[in-house]
């Protein structure tokens, strides 16, 4: 049976990552972090019924007591940092689903499983579709290599662009290699109209009440366009990955960025 200690289980994916290992076989809900509930039953929260697991404030104490296999954190990047930091000094396997984590501290974060032996994950996106999304713009950008990336997201989301939408931009820019589009000199009647700029490829933010987690991949060429969208309609979307990013960590004896690490290796 898997330990799991999930870090913001008040909120809304910290609650759905609660209904997600409840209902999975091999795992459980061993523990819950989040300051804004504490002494709560979690699974009363995540609206499951009571699990016996009451909200803690204090994760050090917690993992001190449970003997947790695995962390799953949807927090905040500040604290996300410093709660994988936390598991890893307990040699419980950190996932984490928080974005904005600068690459100074993921590099740090690396260093530490590396030293300890002991895998970890950090993912911009768990939904396995956007993640296929992914891999499909990379093969695209070796034909295509003109693309832009429009990413939605719900307006209480805090880092724009999301992690999904810059890993995206890496991955085109990886792989058009020398046969980049021409750049050119534009005239921005308005400051921000062509977005950002990731090693050339533009990223564009919309934040918009009614959505949850959007990004379309636009491919230009002569004549021709191609586009490759995947939409998260509801938070579960995120669910199966979590799930296989639990397993797969307690394989691991080092930390891996991004779920396609898992799906391609």
């Amino acid at each position: 049976m898997i330990k799991v200690v999930v870090a913001g289980a008040a909120g809304r994916m910290g609650r759905e990552v609660v209904r997600a290992v409840t209902n999975a076989p091999g795992m459980t809900v061993a523990g819950a972090v989040d300051v804004c509930a504490g002494g709560e039953d979690v699974g009363i929260l995540a609206g499951v019924g009571p699990l016996g697991v009451s909200v803690r404030s204090e994760l050090d104490d917690l993992l001190n007591e449970v003997g947790a296999d695995v962390l799953v954190d949807f927090t905040m990047a500040k604290a996300a940092v410093q709660n994988a930091r936390t598991a890893i000094k307990y040699a419980v396997r950190p996932v984490v689903g928080t974005t904005g984590i600068p690459q100074s501290e993921l590099q740090e974060l690396k260093r530490l499983c590396q030293e300890k032996a002991v895998g970890g994950l950090v993912a911009p996106n768990f939904a396995i579709g956007a993640v296929l999304m992914m891999h499909f713009a990379g093969i695209a950008a070796r034909y295509l290599p003109a693309a832009e990336v429009i990413e939605l997201h719900h307006n209480q989301k805090i880092d724009a662009p999301s992690g999904t939408a810059l890993k995206t931009a890496e991955i085109i820019s990886a792989n058009r290699g020398d046969a980049k589009p021409e750049d050119r000199t534009e005239t921005q009647k308005l400051e921000g109209a062509r977005g950002g700029a990731l090693d050339g490829v533009r990223v564009h933010s919309v934040r918009l009440p009614g959505l949850v987690a959007h990004q379309e991949v636009i491919f230009g060429g002569l004549g021709q366009t191609l586009s490759i969208r995947h939409d998260s309609i509801s938070r579960e979307s995120f669910m199966p990955g979590v799930i296989m990013g639990i397993k797969k960590v307690l394989e691991l004896k080092e930390l891996v960025y991004g779920l396609d690490e898992l799906i391609f290796a």
